[in-house]
């Protein structure tokens, strides 16, 4: 049906007949001769129509936007002065010498050319037309190209690609499984993985050594702009490692993915970063290092002091007072810090202090501030000393338990840093590193794993699992690249004993624990060797490569925010003969009216 993609129609052509097809993308009568730009998957073409060719030119002139067309023509260069150097074609056109209309096409919902603001919900709805866009078809291809460069890298390196089960067993991974009933099991049900991890670990026990897999997973969990319902991650274990191997492993296929793709360098080898020395430093366990700004600690600073909004915290073993500078801050207007305020309650913080420096060698009277009355000379001279500031900054403060002050402080440093334009250009990749095995969860009054109940503890540390619990330091490790997360991993528990304690300390009881990972605990008795691995996610990383906003723009179908396909109206009610198939009864929620009525 064509002898060429439109796109790699060129100059080497000259004189040759070839056949193209494709969608119109754009017509444009010229006076007598017709000029329409045909697009496929490789590009755009120029075709002339002269009205010579009275077929072609008859059909010429009836096409449309979008329209599948065919067309047979000679290939030849474009006048002098006419060449478009923006297309790979752009130095030829093709005279038609044959047209069909293989397909008309209704009028699009909204244009496939120049930049008409167009509402998520709309491309979403009618996504196999956005994905026509070039800029789309773009990150699709680029997409394409990331998995093949990992694939190889991976298959070079030994590992194999094995397939594991998608239909699977309920266990507890941190957010909620999507549920499959049985039919031929009544009452019993499925769950669609959050990850591979148990099977994974699996393999290891049976000597697969390497695997990886770039698989689906699924959770049912709030979304954000980097999550979807269901998500695609390079997922990869292997054996007889320890975290040195296979982090440096990990390093260098990123480093060739970005060599490859984009032609950077990224550093060799990447820094490292202890996860107290990140929540101290930025707020957060993936700190974006393109930002220079730190949070600083002042809690000795702030025990004495009679303002008790900051002695309270700083007097508090689960309480925290930090600085943030901001360089040549003291230009912020009294609505941006407003606005700077409301922000950072988002994360749960009561209010934004702050203290402008007008002048640094004028002291107290170079400074604007309403928390200055409350703060004696020495602690101001000494915050002023701490934080490094200079005349036109400005000090924001966040006073608070360490978690909203690392949360509010750490998101408002990013938001600032995008602000007032100070993220450096260029890629800042980081391992985050000897992240606590364990954190406590004051509503459920019990220890929660940090990563996942299978990444080991320190082998130093195997005896705080008794002792304490809060101090102990697990083996896992993530990669951060920009601020954010690409990947995360650790070596696992490949000890019987070692995973049944862990279990035990989550509070999982020893009859829980041989229902839900009764396999699994039996599979550690059989010898199974040292093992860790790590995911990528796949979407996050393509998001990040391409400049993109939203993983939803690397993806071919993605849902909404509300976990919604909008092209098939997913999801949907089932018949009842389907529910009764399945021995299901659908509860029916009252609506609002209902509700009204009976009260």
């Amino acid at each position: 049906m064509r002898s060429h993609y439109c796109g790699d129609v060129n100059e080497t052509l000259e004189g040759q007949t070839v056949t193209i097809a494709g969608w119109m993308h754009r017509r444009r009568d010229h006076g007598g001769v017709i000029f329409i730009d045909l697009r496929d998957r490789e590009g755009l073409v120029q075709v002339v129509c002269n009205p010579e060719d009275v077929a072609s030119f008859a059909i010429a002139e009836g096409v449309r936007s979008e329209y599948v067309l065919q067309i047979e023509g000679s290939v030849r260069l474009r006048p002098e002065g006419s060449d478009n150097p923006n297309m790979s074609s752009g130095k030829i056109e093709i005279v038609a010498k044959r047209m069909d209309i293989l397909n008309s096409s209704e009028t699009p919902p909204f244009p496939l050319t120049g930049q008409a603001e167009v509402s998520e919900d709309v491309r979403l709805r009618h996504r196999y037309i956005d994905l026509r866009r070039p800029e789309m078809l773009q990150k699709l291809r680029f997409r394409s190209k990331i998995t093949s460069l990992l694939r190889r890298f991976l298959d070079e390196n030994g590992f194999l690609d094995i397939e594991t089960p998608i239909l699977t067993k309920a266990t507890p991974e941190g957010a909620r499984d999507y549920l499959v009933p049985s039919r031929t099991h009544p009452g019993d049900f499925f769950a669609l993985p959050q990850s591979p991890q148990l099977f994974k670990q699996l393999l290891m026990v049976a000597g697969m050594d390497r695997y990886y897999q770039i698989v689906r997973c699924f959770r049912d969990e709030d979304l954000r702009a980097d999550r979807q319902p269901e998500f695609t991650q390079v997922d990869i274990e292997t054996s007889f490692v320890e975290e040195e191997d296979l982090m440096t492993m990990m390093e260098e296929m990123i480093r060739s993915l970005f060599a490859n793709v984009l032609e950077q360098a990224l550093p060799n080898p990447f820094p490292r970063m202890t996860y107290a020395d990140a929540m101290t430093r930025y707020g957060s366990d993936k700190p974006d290092l393109r930002i220079d700004l730190e949070l600083v600690e002042i809690s000795d600073l702030m025990r004495d002091v009679d303002f008790k909004v900051f002695s309270g915290p700083a007097n508090d073993e689960n309480g925290r007072v930090a600085a943030l500078r901001v360089p040549a801050g003291a230009e912020l207007s009294r609505k941006s810090i407003d606005d700077y305020t409301k922000f950072v309650g988002i994360y749960g913080a009561k209010g934004l202090a702050y203290i402008k420096v007008n002048d640094l060698d004028a002291g107290r009277e170079g400074l604007q501030s309403p928390i200055l009355k409350f703060l004696p000379d020495e602690v101001v001279a000494s915050i002023m000393q701490r934080t490094n500031a200079q005349t036109g900054d400005l000090v924001f403060f966040g006073a608070d338990s360490i978690n909203v002050v690392n949360e509010a402080l750490g998101a408002l440093r990013v938001k600032i840093g995008h602000d007032l334009g100070l993220v450096k250009h260029g890629w800042q990749p980081l391992w985050v590193v000897a992240f606590p095995m364990f954190e406590w969860d004051a509503k459920s009054n019990r220890w929660t794993a940090l990563h996942h109940p299978f990444t080991a503890p320190r082998e130093a540390d195997l005896g705080l699992l008794e002792t304490d619990p809060g101090k102990c330091l697990s083996r896992a490790y993530d990669m951060v690249l920009n601020g954010t997360e690409l990947g995360g991993g650790s070596m696992r528990i490949h000890k019987s004993d070692v995973q049944s304690q862990v279990f035990e300390l989550l509070g999982i009881s020893k009859e829980e624990a041989d229902d839900k990972f009764g396999f699994l605990l039996d599979a550690l008795k059989f010898g199974c060797p040292p093992h860790g691995g790590l995911a990528f996610g796949l979407d996050r990383l393509a998001m990040l490569m391409t400049g993109s906003s939203s993983i939803r723009d690397v993806m071919a179908f993605p849902k909404t925010q509300s976990a919604s396909c909008l092209l098939t109206s997913a999801p949907s009610a089932v018949s009842d003969a389907q529910l009764k198939e399945l021995n299901i009864r659908v509860r029916k929620q009252a609506t609002l009216v209902e509700t009204a009525e009976k009260s």
